[in-house]
């Protein structure tokens, strides 16, 4: 039954799932878009920890978490997103809704597992009108939609029952599409400049889990996670038009021409992240983990976008979850995972000299499904990035996560008498 779900599920959604607007932050112009967290929507629930193998739920951040998975694992996640923009000289409110990612574990052995999947990399998505009053009316609006998807294979073996090794190959691909309107008070038409991107490359990703019992109960978890520096190709393109005004349609083209622009690549970063838990397995765990990045690789597509360069980031999580009695009977409640947690990120953007800074406190539910090892998860973040400093936007948002994982056992032989 569940692999017949699986396979309704992928064909429902392969091929639109990605096609939709993942955010609404005016911080996304940059580089290749604003970084969806790459992660499962459990790890989500727990500020982005991710430092322990799971044997029902797949590790998408750390491949080396596969070598645990004893269960098929199928997992779906979307999310919705609100968005309270403010700066020194206006507001706004944003909503949008996406599919966060599929993916799929498959146990090979005892100790081995594989899986692969579809996530968003990266999306940009905003919409900005400013109208200037004085001796000569202005009327400019800003666009952008599109992003970075990825698909990615990964492995996992459990070299001995404490140390996992894993890795991940990503292909990483979209399109992204800006463009800037102005119209003046006095000319009958405006002029529009669109920009077109569309990237391509490869990255990778490998990790290390160990752990050990220090009691009878109580066990210790370490991580690590290593992803080299990668490219992106972008193939470029910008159209520059006149254009008519119109209030309820897109602005009509009278002429348009096209510019060469060139071609360019940029530096998907380094990344290095270690993390540290301390727990009961099934029962509670709490940890944290650090990451570093050297974001200063990073560009903006095209050389012209002058107020923004890139630095160094670095986040830190600290999260956990408890679950009251895993295998209760006479209480559904003591068997729900309950998952909390922090988050503190400097995102390596810099724009007018200051530090795009993001935080966030998360907390979640893992609601087991009756009649066998599957669940519901429901996230909740809440968190503000930027700031009103320099002419910048502060954004208060709130992120509402749904999960589905679906566990079964396949490659079973049947005995016949």
């Amino acid at each position: 039954m569940i692999k017949k779900i699986i396979v309704s599920i992928c064909v429902l959604l392969s091929i639109s799932a990605f096609a939709q607007r993942g955010t609404s932050s005016a911080y996304s112009f940059y580089g290749i878009g604003e970084a969806k967290f790459k992660g499962a929507s459990e790890n989500r629930a727990m500020g982005g920890l991710s430092v322990f193998p799971d044997s029902t739920h797949i590790n998408l951040q750390n491949p080396a978490g596969f070598g645990g998975l004893k269960l098929t694992t199928f997992s779906i996640a979307g999310s919705y997103n609100s968005t309270d923009a403010v700066s020194n000289f206006d507001e706004g409110k944003s909503q949008n809704t996406s599919i966060d990612y599929m993916a799929i574990g498959i146990p090979l052995s005892q100790k081995w597992s594989a899986g692969l999947g579809l996530m968003a990399y990266s999306s940009v998505g905003y919409r900005i009108q400013n109208q200037n009053e004085g001796s000569l009316s202005t009327l400019n609006e800003y666009q952008g939609n599109g992003g970075v998807n990825r698909v990615f294979l990964s492995s996992g073996y459990k070299i001995n029952s404490n140390f996992s090794l894993g890795a991940t190959v990503d292909y990483n691909f979209g399109e992204i599409e800006t463009s800037s309107l102005e119209f003046l008070e006095t000319i009958q038409f405006g002029s529009q400049e669109v920009n077109i991107s569309q990237l391509s490359g490869f990255s990778f990703n490998f990790g290390a889990m160990w752990d050990k019992k220090i009691n009878a109960k109580q066990k210790l978890f370490l991580s690590a996670v290593f992803t080299p520096e990668s490219t992106l190709s972008l193939s470029n393109s910008r159209k520059i038009a006149t254009v008519q005004f119109s209030t309820s349609s897109d602005p009509f083209v009278i002429d348009e021409q096209e510019i060469v622009v060139k071609d360019t690549q940029i530096k998907l970063p380094t990344k290095i992240a270690f993390g540290a838990g301390f727990g009961e397995e099934r029962k509670w765990l709490v940890g944290t983990e650090f990451t570093f990045s050297k974001a200063n690789s990073l560009q903006n597509r095209f050389e012209d976008i002058t107020d923004a360069t890139f630095e160094n980031a670095q986040k830190i999580a600290v999260g956990g979850y408890y679950i009251p009695d895993y295998n209760s009977f006479s209480s559904y409640f003591e068997r729900i995972t309950y998952r909390a947690g922090f988050r503190y990120e400097n995102t390596g953007l810099v724009i007018n000299n200051k530090s795009i800074e993001d935080a966030a406190v998360t907390f979640g539910l893992g609601l087991p499904v009756p009649g066998g090892f599957s669940n519901i998860n429901l996230g909740v973040e809440y968190g503000r990035k930027g700031t009103k400093a320099a002419d910048l936007v502060r954004e208060n948002y709130i992120n509402f996560t749904v999960s589905l994982s679906l566990n079964d056992k396949w490659f079973v032989k049947r005995k016949y008498y």
